[in-house]
């Protein structure tokens, strides 16, 4: 099950709950350096030189445990009680080139901000340009607010560990975090803390969905309809459809402006194309609808506009909203029971609600749930580093999976259709949270199979890499140890 995204406090509550029930501090501590031992090594070769940097806690304990457990590797280890003594010991310590720096500093307790002797060797790391591994939180970040105290190690990696911490997911902490992992399970009792902020984990979807059986056929997995592309847009109505066509719906149609549906139906084989006209998606056949990819042209937009009008208040099947639409939307406006999801990035989440994107950054959460209550209980997946699945009440998920190579014109349109083709089918439409939170992991999945292989891949590449089954098992590792 999804793991709750916890405070400092909670983080020490979890850990006194431990002690007192007889777990013992060394063998946690033991079992985090394995566990780290191991990520280490697979992010390095054989012979390669690895630098540890230890503080004076627990935090610094678990990188000397790491350092003790590594294999194969070179290790270089310094003990920093001094930050002044330090800085040399660093400075003549990346001399010899290490492909791979642990930071173990400071843990999750700082709270205060670090001197000028902390501040200038966390400097020196930064402007080294090695690669860090940051063992559960950044040294220098507030692990409550993400805010560095006033500067914090830039790391590459930063691997949580027993549960993700607030701050961490912050937009503040970003440029810090780098890629964040998470190591679940290291020899603590069982979390009791309860909150509605939870991190998707690849358990989250074993045996899901569950196999299709022998005697179903194509009218028993729903049919989308999509209503995209424009001139000078058509990419993404060709995008998204190959993404619905990740997901397995039954059938899918695209209804697109009469000026593109020879460049869109030219690109599409497996997908049902025609211009779209009046009353377009009105029809009783289709199990879920998405609106919006490649909506983007100055003119000629009446008719989408006012079919998503439309469709959003009324339709009695899942509504997907994506794109130029959003700034369409009626507020407050939903009369059917019917599942509705907005998928946002920050600037378009900032003109939907009139504020900065400043303002989306600084509290995402919040953002989420604003956005939902303001579009009739929708379901938000808002995009970006760390992607967010919610709505104005309940739980709330994080993703963590994907990387900054879908940063690219595309990507989004892709998550859509596969959203959309997801619910289309009744297995996923009952558990909106659940198929949402599937689909953004799929999606960063399948970049972060991509990325492993080379950093040149296109979007196309996404698209064909979407879902398939490679994905949980081949690169797992690699995303939550």
């Amino acid at each position: 099950m999804p793991r709750t995204v916890l405070s400092v406090e909670q983080t020490r509550a979890w850990e006194a709950a431990s002690w007192n029930a007889g777990k013992q501090v060394r063998e946690v501590i033991q079992e985090v350096g394995r566990l780290l031992s191991r990520r280490l090594m697979e992010l390095t070769r054989p012979g390669d030189r690895v630098l540890v940097l230890c503080g004076k806690g627990n935090n610094g304990e678990d990188a000397a445990q790491t350092a003790a457990q590594v294999q194969g590797r070179i290790v270089d280890v310094i003990r920093v009680s001094d930050p002044a003594r330090g800085v040399e010991a660093l400075k003549e310590a990346l001399a010899f080139n290490p492909g791979l720096v642990v930071d173990g500093l400071f843990g999750i307790g700082l709270d205060r901000p670090l001197d000028s002797g902390w501040v200038e060797l966390i400097r020196a790391l930064n402007s080294s340009g090695r690669a860090v591994l940051a063992v559960d939180v950044p040294s220098g970040l507030d692990a409550d607010t993400g805010l560095p105290l006033p500067e914090a190690v830039e790391a590459r990696w930063t691997v949580a560990l027993g549960a993700l911490k607030h701050g961490l997911l912050t937009a503040s902490a970003a440029r810090y975090v780098g890629r964040l992992e998470l190591l679940e399970d290291i020899g603590l009792v069982a979390c009791e803390a309860q909150g509605d902020f939870e991190a998707t984990l690849a358990t989250d979807f074993e045996g899901y969905p569950p196999a299709r059986q022998e005697i179903q056929h194509k009218h028993h997995f729903g049919h989308l309809a999509i209503l995209a592309g424009s001139v000078g847009f058509h990419g993404a109505a060709v995008l998204a459809a190959y993404g619905a066509a990740r997901a397995k719906p039954g059938l899918t149609s695209v209804f697109t402006s009469p000026e593109t549906y020879v460049p869109v139906a030219s690109h599409l084989i497996g997908t049902m194309v025609a211009p779209w006209h009046v009353n377009v998606l009105s029809s009783s056949k289709y199990t879920a609808l998405l609106l919006g990819p490649g909506l983007a042209a100055p003119t000629g937009m009446d008719l989408p506009r006012a079919t998503l009008s439309d469709v959003w208040r009324n339709a009695d099947v899942p509504v997907v909203v994506d794109a130029s639409a959003l700034e369409w939307l009626p507020p407050r406006s939903v009369l059917s029971d019917a599942v509705r999801v907005i998928t946002p990035h920050s600037g378009e989440a900032a003109r939907m609600l009139g504020v900065e994107a400043t303002v989306i950054d600084r509290d995402r959460p919040a953002a989420v749930r604003a956005l939902s209550t303001r579009f009739g209980g929708a379901w938000v997946v808002l995009k970006g580093s760390r992607t967010l699945i919610g709505r104005a009440e309940g739980p709330m998920r994080v993703n963590l999976t994907g990387n900054p190579g879908m940063a690219i014109g595309g990507s989004g349109d892709i998550l859509a259709g596969y959203i959309g083709g997801l619910l289309a089918q009744s297995t996923f439409m009952a558990h909106p949270l659940k198929a949402l939170s599937y689909a953004v992991w799929m999606h960063g999945l399948a970049a972060d199979y991509l990325e492993s292989k080379s950093s040149r891949w296109v979007v196309e590449d996404l698209a064909m890499n979407l879902g398939v089954p490679f994905a949980m098992g081949r690169i797992e590792s690699e995303i939550l140890c």
